[in-house]
């Protein structure tokens, strides 16, 4: 079944190619990403993990995030009560709080696990205040969004077996039926 998987890299990348063109990110902006790799193979979140998937999802997403000058946040399990792998400099850019635990497959997940390997120097934060996201799996990574959300739609729905949701933040709109608004 993992081999199966592997077709969705190609649904990524137009994912995210068209997850690009719908949002204006400027250089240093966070991208909160949660994942289930059991999601993807088509099992129940949490019960059959892929460190292999999640690698190769990693490199597509840190090639994303660099490419457009974001700070990438992963997201680990509902173990590691949803914490954050981060960059130190994320952490200290955005005042984070730091917490302390090494997210592996069974309690953080795959991805937070392969994330923590790969940064250059990682850390683990307790909340965040993401401008873009990105769900696959249904991980709930919304606690982890600044306040006004919008979802974005795009062509494809699903990564593997796994539900894709993508969403933009803006500011919140203020006043009443006079105040006027830039758009």
């Amino acid at each position: 079944m993992e081999n199966k998987a592997y077709e969705w890299q190609e649904d990524l990348e137009q994912i995210l190619e068209e997850f690009q063109a719908q949002i204006q990110p400027e250089p240093g902006q966070i991208l909160v990403v949660g994942c289930s790799t059991s999601e993807i193979l088509g099992y129940r979140i949490g019960t059959h993990h892929s460190l292999t998937i999640a690698q190769r999802l990693y490199q597509h997403l840190f090639a994303f995030a660099e490419r457009l000058g974001l700070q990438l946040a992963i997201q680990c399990c509902e173990h590691l009560n949803r914490a954050l792998v981060v960059e130190r400099e994320t952490l200290k850019a955005y005042g984070l709080t730091e917490v302390t635990a090494i997210p592996v497959p069974e309690a953080g997940g795959a991805l937070a696990s392969i994330a923590y390997r790969e940064m250059e120097d990682p850390v683990l934060v307790e909340t965040i205040q993401g401008h873009f996201g990105i769900d696959i799996g249904d991980t709930f990574i919304g606690m982890h969004l600044r306040p006004v959300v919008v979802p974005i739609r795009v062509s494809k729905r699903r990564i593997g077996q796994a539900n894709v949701t993508l969403a933009k933040t803006r500011p919140k709109l203020i006043g009443g039926k006079r105040a006027v608004y830039p758009f």
